[in-house]
């Protein structure tokens, strides 16, 4: 079974334009990106324009690559106080010289809506989350439209980001997932795959998981983007694998939709969250 979400992502947006049409709200996401960094271009421009879809506002602000970190700073600080702003979201990866840690932490919690917040983290991991980071969210969400049960199950994240792996890991163990964590010092890796139920990728090396690394029957989702000989490849060997598999997530069309449709969903539930002046 192809875990589609470019279907799923379209559908779950036309519900959601619905939604905020009814709502009497007018959401807005602010985007800042530092720098020329292409890829991250095109990340804003497609969030520009799905936002556009359903009738959410973008704002977009474009710092050079030689901003410094106070700088930074100073634009987030102004979008946390611009009470037409619903939800901020600072596009990564910044420039080196940029120390992302504070520029992530400067966002208002309730503006967070990539919740990369500590605040929000710390609401993931005690089970209660509010905002989620858009990609582990998505990817439940996924499960979710295909009747995937993850109850029970053994699950193996590769990665321990706090973008995707570490999020991921505390999703699955709130749904009562037996979670694995794997990442670059993991001794016998291949042990540790074989006896996922449910393996997620997200360590960026271009077709890393073969076929005899994947349990007979497993659900595969693949996080990784990558180019390999002027091809958009994920992490997972994605022609061997799916012969296995009982279920994979291609690349593209696969999670990277899924994640967009998240961050819409997150900007409205942040606008509601504001119009009901809930306390944080």
């Amino acid at each position: 079974m192809i875990l589609d979400g470019k279907t799923c992502s379209e559908r779950r947006l036309e519900i959601l334009r619905e939604e905020i049409d009814e709502s009497g709200l007018n959401p807005t996401l602010a985007t800042v990106i530092v720098g020329a960094n292409p890829a991250s271009q095109m990340y804003v421009r497609m969030k520009q324009r799905t936002c556009e879809k359903v009738h959410i506002e973008s704002v977009g602000i474009e710092l050079p690559a030689n901003t410094k970190t106070d700088q930074v700073l100073v634009t987030v600080h102004q979008l946390n106080n611009d009470s037409d702003i619903d939800g901020v979201l600072v596009q990564l990866p910044l420039p080196k010289t940029i120390d992302t840690g504070i520029v992530i932490r400067s966002v208002r919690s309730d503006k967070d809506v990539d919740g990369f917040h500590p605040y929000n983290l710390g609401l993931l991991f005690s089970g209660k989350p509010v905002f989620v980071p858009c990609t582990p969210k998505g990817i439940m969400t996924l499960f979710g439209e295909y009747e995937i049960d993850v109850a029970g199950k053994n699950a193996v994240v590769l990665g321990r980001s706090l973008e995707v792996g570490r999020p991921m890991a505390a999703l699955l163990t709130n749904a009562d997932a037996t979670v694995t964590i794997c990442h670059s010092k993991t001794s016998n890796l291949s042990e540790e795959t074989l006896r996922a139920d449910i393996l997620v990728s997200a360590i960026g090396k271009p077709q890393f998981i073969t076929a005899n690394m994947v349990k007979p029957g497993a659900v595969i989702v693949d996080v990784g983007i990558n180019q390999l000989n002027g091809k958009l490849v994920g992490d997972v060997d994605f022609e061997a694998v799916k012969e296995i598999a009982s279920a994979i997530t291609p690349v593209p069309g696969g999670v990277g939709p899924m994640t967009i449709a998240t961050l819409m969903e997150n900007t409205f539930l942040a606008a509601k969250l504001r119009s009901c002046s809930t306390v944080w």
